[in-house]
């Protein structure tokens, strides 16, 4: 993606641009930023969508007595009718199971692919919403179908109605107003308060980005740190030939918890291993992401190749990551895998210089149905 090139989704701005102008600071609100823009999913798939184990969905309907929450798979005659007012399914991580959903989100990578998250479609009958609230990340949100009136601002008072399955900000103070048509896209920064209602029947795609807490990111990379340590005979055994006799058998001694502290700090020096464990914790699918192994065998480089839509790569330095494995990666084989990263996909022309080692891995991805062969979908 040439990141200095002015884009239409983003109102003429250029990646960069916006990166530097809006990303984390101030909202922007774009008129046809997908001009034309006609929704790939349609009510009727996003339902069989949210009827299926292994799809996360949610219910949400907005009653005298309050809102209401339900989570799925929800069969259809388990949804209110559509011409009941005030209720909403989300749809979470469509990018997962949908290909056009893939591409869209694909839109959005001059963000770092480690922050990028997934795709959710919001569907809502007239008058629905999720209430005023804020979300802890950056999102697009992208009119697909009907019309949606917006209210943001800056929230000072976080508090929340008490009681509620939802997270309604109890003293919501808006500041500005929008209506958004299909392809009409509204960017928001984190802790923007938000209230978004449908008018008439809507359907929103919200493209939202991983704000991972940095005790979250510890507590991943800490548990894959101590896997890898394993256990090695060339470890030091603790020894104590200066213990003295004691009267309180029950204090931990001193020398021992330094020979711990010493050993988890030693662990955490070792080149890489945090920066290693980072990179496999970012690219672990998700709890509900399966592959399907392919039908046959390809030669790969007479077809080339893609990414399936639900794998996750990234690369630092020295290694690249795949669903949450690491390989070291060097020379032109480190190149290729990096391009594949960045890029999605190989053609037949960039696999061609690729070491026997470099095609063997890709092949054995792809016999895990982490690739696909190019154009396939």
């Amino acid at each position: 993606m040439d990141v200095q090139k002015n884009s239409t989704m983003l109102g003429g701005l250029t990646p960069d641009e916006f990166m530097r102008r809006y990303w984390h600071k101030k909202p922007l609100l774009v008129r046809q930023a997908i001009p034309g823009f006609k929704a790939p999913i349609q009510r009727a798939e996003l339902f069989e969508l949210a009827a299926q184990e292994g799809v996360e969905s949610r219910l949400i309907q907005q009653k005298k007595s309050g809102w209401t929450l339900g989570h799925g798979p929800f069969a259809n005659n388990h949804l209110p009718a559509i011409k009941t007012r005030e209720w909403t399914l989300l749809v979470q991580g469509v990018d997962l199971h949908h290909a056009a959903a893939r591409a869209l989100l694909d839109e959005f990578r001059f963000v770092p692919e480690a922050r990028l998250d997934d795709l959710m479609i919001s569907w809502a009958s007239d008058g629905g919403g999720v209430g005023p609230h804020f979300d802890s990340y950056d999102v697009f949100l992208l009119q697909a179908h009907g019309r949606r009136r917006w209210r943001i601002g800056r929230q000072r008072d976080p508090s929340l109605v008490e009681g509620m399955p939802v997270k309604i900000l109890a003293n919501f103070e808006p500041e500005e107003e929008y209506l958004l048509e299909p392809g009409d896209m509204l960017y928001l920064p984190p802790r923007w308060a938000h209230d978004g209602v449908a008018e008439g029947e809507c359907m929103t795609y919200s493209i939202g980005f991983r704000s991972p807490q940095r005790d979250e990111l510890a507590r991943e990379a800490l548990l894959r740190i101590a896997d890898a340590l394993g256990e090695s005979e060339d470890s030091p055994i603790y020894r104590d030939p200066k213990q003295v006799a004691v009267q309180a058998p029950g204090l931990v001694p001193e020398q021992l918890q330094e020979f711990a502290r010493d050993g988890v700090m030693r662990a955490l020096a070792q080149s890489g291993i945090v920066e290693r464990a980072l990179g496999e914790t970012l690219t672990e699918p998700k709890g509900n992401v399966w592959f399907d192994p392919p039908a046959e065998e390809v030669d790969l480089q007479q077809t080339g190749i893609e990414l399936d839509r639900r794998t996750r790569m990234m690369y630092d330095a020295a290694h690249v990551y795949i669903n949450g494995e690491s390989y070291r990666a060097s020379g032109k084989d480190a190149t290729l895998m990096r391009r594949l990263a960045d890029q999605r996909g190989l053609t037949v022309r960039q696999l061609a210089g690729a070491s026997e080692a470099a095609i063997s891995l890709l092949e054995s991805w792809f016999d895990d149905g982490w690739l696909r062969e190019a154009s396939v979908i």
